[in-house]
């Protein structure tokens, strides 16, 4: 009886925080549907879609969300290719310093944002660098990489070397080698780190903040918004965002039940 309850118990707090966690998302895809008919959108005054075929009336906010996007595709790319090489280094190589770079890579997670947008203003000021667009990409590559490189590598260390051995052994050359049997082995990690690039970058507020210059971000529009009232479009950009990535995690998850 105790073990039941028990069990009882730890199923119900962990519902209530699934809940708590949840209920900011359900509060933002509640009020894209808000027919707000007075300066604040934090009441609700009645259901609309209407919202969402005005989704790009607010021009500074469009812009701000095509920055964001933009910015943030660059920055996976980046990210995912230097991410990918140093993952393979890193898991399958024994070189010389390699405990300092471990030590590095970790360091990067566990660096506070803020520490870490004061320190690259302070390098693109000190390298006489225009803050904007490429100073953001820049700094979204840097603090987004070791999530890669740590994805990459956990896939990494778990391959069989004697495929690879035995490619070889048929004739495949180097680069063949890493095309035909490496990177699709490898392929979910390096996706996975892609999603968690791309997430990291677009919803990023903290460093951008300190390295745009002109350059506005969709967050950094939101809290500029803050004083005037956020419109509701914010909410429904958020909501399509969200389902998006809700959308490739489950076709993620589809095509890996497949390849089990």
């Amino acid at each position: 009886m105790r073990t039941k309850f028990g069990d009882k118990l730890l199923h119900g707090y962990t519902w209530l925080i699934i809940v708590w966690l949840s209920s900011p998302i359900a509060v933002m895809i509640l009020f894209g549907f808000n027919d707000k008919k007075s300066k604040s959108n934090t009441s609700w005054q009645g259901f609309t879609f209407k919202w969402y075929g005005k989704l790009f009336e607010i021009d500074g906010l469009t812009t701000a969300l095509l920055n964001s996007l933009g910015i943030a595709v660059i920055a996976t790319l980046v990210t995912v290719v230097i991410g990918t090489m140093l993952g393979l280094a890193v898991g399958r190589y024994r070189f010389r310093g390699q405990g300092l770079t471990n030590f590095l890579i970790f360091a990067a997670i566990s660096t506070p944002e803020l520490v870490m947008g004061a320190s690259l203003l302070s390098l693109f000021v000190s390298a006489n660098m225009q803050t904007g667009a490429t100073t953001i990409i820049i700094a979204h590559v840097l603090f987004s990489l070791s999530f890669v490189v740590v994805t990459v590598r956990a896939r990494v260390v778990t391959l069989d070397p004697s495929l690879e051995e035995a490619a070889r052994d048929l004739g495949a050359g180097p680069w063949a080698t890493f095309r035909q049997v490496t990177l699709p082995s490898i392929m979910p990690g390096v996706l996975a780190g892609a999603m968690l690039s791309f997430a990291l970058s677009i919803d990023d507020y903290v460093v951008t903040s300190f390295v745009n210059g002109g350059t506005m971000t969709f967050p950094l529009w939101i809290v500029a918004s803050v004083k005037t009232g956020i419109p509701p479009q914010v909410n429904v950009m958020g909501t399509l965002i969200f389902g998006i990535g809700v959308l490739i995690a489950i076709a993620n998850a589809v095509a890996g039940r497949r390849r089990a």
